[in-house]
Parts: structure tokens; sequence; C-alpha cells
């Protein structure tokens, strides 16, 4: 498959990245990229940027290097209810695109019902449009319902390259991101990877992801990374549903 976007990665501003935004747009446009996301870590993680960050990121150009660059954040999920650890001003005011999931530094992992109310609550915000690395076995969660939920609300789930790498510290990605795909596949439910990139030679890489697809055989169409403009409507259209909803 030809991956045309990488919407989740991290600068130096991160604290635990070794790149800058420069470096990461231009590797991005060497592996052919034609978009990349820009999405640094939310308070809550150690090191990372400040909120003053967010709120110039104004000043980055959003095309380089020939590709186009949006600017935004992966935040933290807080709680079981889902609170977020960017405000709501600061993500409508500054961020292009918007990141949620779970990391054990600012989450106390709960049940598998607490542990999927979290993510279908971000899930269910407007101002999210991607989960990210949802496949994470010591964060159990039913996949029955993450899915359903996403179907529901034009939400994307991450299929994490990051995830299925021998070195990454989470356990047990493989299985919970077939146990996902299938659903996926099941339901028509659109998915997107990301490489979670830490450092420039990661940006587009997908290799753990491609063998993953290829060993489900799971449906190309359902890959929102073939195409910008796919990925720009499934944003708009989930915002936009959840606006209708609030209208109704």
């Amino acid at each position: 498959m030809d991956f045309k976007l990488d919407m989740h990665t991290h600068t130096i501003a991160s604290g635990h990245a070794y790149a800058t935004v420069l470096e990461m747009v231009k590797a991005g446009a060497e592996r052919g990229l034609e978009l990349i996301g820009i999405t640094e870590h939310a308070a809550g993680i150690p090191g990372t940027c400040d909120t003053m960050y967010f709120h110039n990121m104004k000043v980055i150009p959003r095309k380089m290097f020939g590709i186009e660059v949006m600017m935004g954040a992966e935040i933290n999920i807080l709680d079981y209810n889902g609170t977020l650890s960017l405000s709501e001003e600061l993500i409508d005011r500054t961020l292009d695109i918007r990141i949620a999931g779970i990391h054990d530094l600012c989450y106390m992992v709960g049940t598998v019902a607490q542990n999927t109310q979290a993510i279908v609550k971000a899930i269910e915000n407007p101002r999210i449009d991607i989960i990210s690395h949802p496949d994470d076995a010591r964060i159990p969660i039913d996949y029955d319902t993450i899915v359903d939920a996403a179907k529901e609300n034009h939400t994307l789930l991450e299929v994490n390259n990051s995830s299925l790498d021998c070195l990454s510290s989470r356990v047990g990605a493989w299985k919970n991101l077939q146990t996902m795909l299938k659903l996926c596949e099941d339901r028509k439910v659109p998915v997107i990877a990301d490489t979670d990139s830490h450092f420039a030679d990661a940006v587009g890489v997908f290799d753990h992801v491609s063998v993953l697809f290829e060993e489900l055989d799971f449906p190309e169409e359902l890959v929102i990374n073939r195409s910008v403009d796919l990925l720009k409507k499934e944003i708009k259209k989930h915002r936009m549903i959840r606006k209708i909803g609030k209208q109704g």
C-alpha cells in the first residue's frame, strides 16, 4: 500500500523525542508523504512542552519541503470520564489535528469497563479526531464497544507502527490489533496507520503495519492513509456529526 500521510509524530519538544520539526517534515517528504502531522505530547508526560508551545504554533509554515503540515497534539486521557489534558479553548484555537490516548504515566489503569469508558468518552468528543494506540494489553479495553463507538462518531482508531515494534513497551499489541481490525473490517470502520515516530528515521515507515494488514488481508479501502482528501473528509464528518447532534 502507498501511504500518503503520517499523522502521529513527535519532535524534541515532547521531551523524549530526538529530531526537530524541520527534520521530521523533511524526512516525510523524502519518503514520499503528502501530509505529516506533528503531534507533541500534551501536559501529563514528563518533560513535554508548555501550553505556550501550542499557542505559538501559528508561526510554523503549513507547507514545507513540498508537503502539507498539520500541527497538533497527542492529548492525554486523564480519567474514566475522558477528561483531556488540554483545554477546549486551546484545542479549538491552536490544533490542526487532535489525537487523544491513554498513557499510564498520567492515568490510573482501571477495569476493562472503566478503561473502555475513558476511550469512548474521547471518541465521542467532537474535538478529538484520532485515538492513539488502543492496543496495550496493560490497559485492557472492550474492542466491540470501541469499534462501535468509532463507527457511530466517525472517529479514527489508530494502528500504531511503534506498538508493533519489538522495542515497544506496550504489551500484546499484535494480538489486540488483530482483534480490532477484524471488527473494523466486519463493521466497515475505517482506521488510520501512524508511526508514532520519535526520530526522523521512523517517519513514514510502516513496516510492521504493512505486515499486519497483509496477514489479515485488511481492505485497503478502509485505510485512511491512501488519501489526504479522505482523511480531511473523515475529520470533517466527525466534527460535523457531533455539531449536528448538539444542535438537535
